[in-house]
């Protein structure tokens, strides 16, 4: 263990003292000690905090492997956030670059990317979508920065209709609404009004919404969180009371203020009433495709209370009809103590998640890597179908953890369980961070994009020179 922890200090140094600084929209060609080839940490060793983080660091979360609950004291540790500091670096694998994109925009949160190349991005807290256009080179930033639309309501998901190079539509997922604009690739602005497509979802508490399509564009899926941390207060209801609201809402369901929440709905693309796609998914906060398979996966942030290092958050597959635990268990058949002894019948049901994230990174965004053919700053070939997951970072914990991008390698479609560091370096120390990242998507040209809504900026990352 003690081989292990000096090769991880000894990462994080030579990234530190190799690195550029970034500053302004210069590139900053990164150099870093990479642990691309070695094993990824585990059990205790894999919980961590900002100070071990690296590219190539790995971490490998087994669901045998979790502490008991109230192992150690939740901790209120929010994070101050500074302005990008002198000299501040952020690091990347060796043979990658990374540098600013564009800047002063208001706290952006979710990015997706047109089939013509246009990046759109959702303002949330200006209630609205703003457009990028790249450059023709691909290395300065963008040469269009305008907003597509706004008067929304918190809007974060975003999503092109149908799937294709041919879209007819834009569809905004609102805190509590879902509307669609008439559109066509390459316009900077909707074709025509606004159209509400779901009228109603529930509001607040957890207020990101994200929509996307099935791969044959018959279903449009959205994501809603819970109300509440672990649905205490619920009503009582007999066995005969749960199975007929089961029925319509799905297996494990929580009811009263969390109806139709802590789950993924499936709708129609016109939109109509909603039907149960997956339950018990505490905050599916992003959804992305699978290439290989069409699946839906999301990045899932757990409940809080239980200790610094229970339970982890996740990214799964979303397998239709699977039930994920909330607020009754968690990882499985890991009964919540809150609820014991509640819902004895859901234990062997709980659908145990493909992911284990270090607990209280608070993943945001997921994107897979599969590039246009061709394109011109795309990732060497071992990197496609990877997934890469934006983690905003740990509010709730002693020791800092979170504020980065890792990678979850994928092979024919299937994770191996683990998943590495790619991009870190916006911790300035214990108490204060520089940037927040929120969302991930892959630019027509291969490169990476990050959102980070707390200085808002958008970073990009390419194949260095690129």
């Amino acid at each position: 263990m003690g081989a292990l922890r000096i090769l991880v200090l000894r990462g994080v140094l030579s990234g530190v003292l190799g690195g550029l600084a970034v500053s302004g929209l210069a590139a900053a060609a990164i150099s870093t000690a990479g642990l691309a080839d070695s094993p990824p940490l585990t059990g205790a060793a894999a919980y961590g905090d900002w100070r071990a983080d690296a590219p190539g660091v790995g971490r490998l979360i087994r669901p045998e492997e979790l502490p008991p609950p109230y192992a150690s004291r939740s901790a209120s540790n929010s994070p101050g956030l500074v302005d990008r500091p002198a000299g501040a670096t952020l690091h990347v694998p060796p043979g990658f670059a990374v540098r600013e994109f564009a800047h002063g925009l208001s706290a952006p949160r979710q990015i997706r990317v047109a089939p013509n190349g246009d990046i759109f991005v959702a303002e949330s807290g200006a209630d609205r979508i703003r457009v990028l256009r790249d450059a023709a080179d691909g290395a300065t930033g963008p040469s269009v920065n305008q907003v597509f639309a706004d008067g929304l309501n918190a809007p974060f998901g975003i999503a092109f209709y149908p799937p294709g190079p041919a879209p007819q539509y834009l569809y905004v997922a609102n805190n509590s609404s879902v509307v669609r604009f008439p559109y066509r690739p390459g316009e900077l602005k909707p074709l025509g009004r606004a159209e509400i497509v779901v009228q109603h979802l529930p509001a607040g508490g957890h207020w990101t919404r994200d929509v996307q399509f099935s791969a044959d564009g018959s279903r449009m899926l959205v994501s809603v969180g819970s109300g509440s941390n672990d649905a205490q207060g619920l009503s009582r209801l007999d066995a005969a009371q749960r199975a007929a609201w089961e029925a319509t809402h799905g297996l494990g369901a929580a009811w009263d203020g969390e109806e139709n929440r802590a789950a993924v709905l499936a709708f129609a693309p016109t939109g109509g009433a909603p039907h149960p796609y997956a339950t018990g998914l505490r905050n599916c906060v992003s959804l992305a495709l699978e290439p290989r398979s069409g699946m839906p996966w999301c990045v899932t942030n757990e409940r809080d209370g239980l200790g610094d290092d229970l339970p982890p958050d996740y990214v799964t597959a979303v397998r239709e009809g699977g039930f994920y635990g909330w607020p009754w268990y968690y990882i499985g058949d890991h009964e919540d103590p809150r609820h014991k002894g509640e819902r004895p019948d859901l234990a062997s049901h709980v659908t145990v998640p493909d992911v284990l994230l270090q607990p209280h990174s608070a993943p945001l965004g997921i994107a897979f890597y599969d590039p246009p053919e061709g394109a011109p700053a795309a990732f060497p070939a071992e990197y496609r179908g990877d997934a890469f997951v934006a983690l905003h970072g740990s509010w709730n914990r002693a020791k800092r953890t979170g504020y980065k991008l890792v990678r979850l390698p994928f092979k024919d479609g299937r994770p191996d369980g683990s998943y590495r560091d790619f991009l870190t370096g916006f911790v300035a120390d214990d108490d204060d961070v520089w940037g927040r990242p929120v969302a991930v998507a892959v630019a027509h040209d291969g490169a990476l994009l990050l959102t980070e809504d707390g200085n808002g900026t958008i970073w990009r990352v390419a194949p260095a020179g690129r």
